[in-house]
């Protein structure tokens, strides 16, 4: 139990003082390759029909979940055999690499310097690198509602997701979860290229979201609450803009998000240089400013805080 408590409270500490470990290979690129490299093989194997695609896109996602939680199950137990303290620190390592609270508010940062200093296209150019939407022709308006939202979401897919899974299943579970995520993030495209392949990390993605997002939209709720904001409306939009999203779970912490700053978010945006048609979630009470991306990095913070509590909290519960 302690070890578990270790990690996790290690790990989130040593994710919010440094962020990603500058100069190591980060695990999260090497499930990439790996995904990118089953696709490549698999597509060639299978013919590019419906149920072709289906059955090469599941063999996909089986094959990715067991890398993803055996290869870290069986480094970790050796390096437990080998000492106790080099598995110690090793999964103190990893839960370190796969928190992204410091991260994502770094990025939020990135977007609001040229935004701040009236650089449009650089504010495009950064937020490119954090969003799957095009950029090249956003507002300004756009651009924050970009970031914001990638705020939101990845509150619950980046910082309570994986403490969640942490908490319940150690290291493998979190890098399990991460696979998945990741999988979802490269294949889970509704388009003729990963219609049918990607379909099932789609759908597993949502199945391990499902729990965490609504973890993580109640704790924003909360983190309104202590941190000064409109957490009567966070809790009002949550409960009518939950669901107006394709993504099960995606509203979920958006809807709070842009009940607390008071503005309107989500919409119609291209991907892939086709419009699609999206509600909006929350009410256009103000104009949206380049200022609410640090109060949404606020919520973060204030979220993260509170996520941790609550995982180390689980944790004990679990294994007492």
């Amino acid at each position: 139990m302690m070890i578990g408590c270790t990690a996790l409270l290690a790990g989130f500490l040593l994710d919010l003082l440094l962020g990603d470990p500058q100069g190591l290979y980060h695990p999260i690129c090497a499930i990439g390759r790996l995904i990118a490299f089953l696709e490549k093989r698999l597509r060639a194997l299978f013919p590019p029909t419906k149920r072709g695609e289906h059955i090469a896109g599941l063999l996909e996602v089986t094959l990715v979940c067991l890398c993803c939680f055996f290869i870290p199950f069986g480094l970790l137990f050796g390096a437990f055999s080998i000492h106790f303290y080099l598995g110690m620190a090793l999964e103190i390592f990893w839960c370190w690499q796969l928190l992204a609270t410091r991260s994502l508010r770094d990025a939020g940062r990135q977007v609001y310097a040229p935004l701040a200093a009236g650089d449009l296209p650089g504010a495009r150019k950064a937020v490119s690198g954090i969003v799957g939407r095009d950029t090249k022709s956003l507002s300004e308006t756009g651009v924050i509602k970009a970031t914001v939202e990638t705020i939101a979401e990845n509150t619950s897919d980046g910082v309570i997701a994986p403490l969640f899974y942490m908490a319940i299943g150690g290291v493998p579970l979190m890098f399990l979860y991460k696979g998945i995520n990741t999988m979802d993030s490269m294949l889970g495209y509704q388009n003729d290229k990963y219609l049918h392949f990607g379909r099932y990390a789609a759908k597993l993605d949502d199945i391990a979201n499902y729990l965490p997002s609504r973890i993580a939209a109640y704790l924003m709720i909360a983190a309104a609450a202590l941190l000064g904001m409109d957490a009567k409306n966070a809790a009002n939009i949550h409960r009518r803009d939950r669901r107006s999203h394709a993504s099960p779970n995606s509203a979920q912490t958006e809807s709070v998000m842009a009940g607390a700053l008071g503005v309107q978010l989500a919409g119609n945006a291209f991907y892939f240089g086709k419009l699609y048609e999206k509600p909006t979630i929350g009410d256009a009470g103000r104009e949206i400013s380049p200022e609410d991306i640090g109060r949404a990095n606020r919520l973060l913070y204030g979220t993260a805080f509170l996520g941790l509590l609550a995982s180390l909290g689980l944790h004990v519960l679990l294994w007492l």
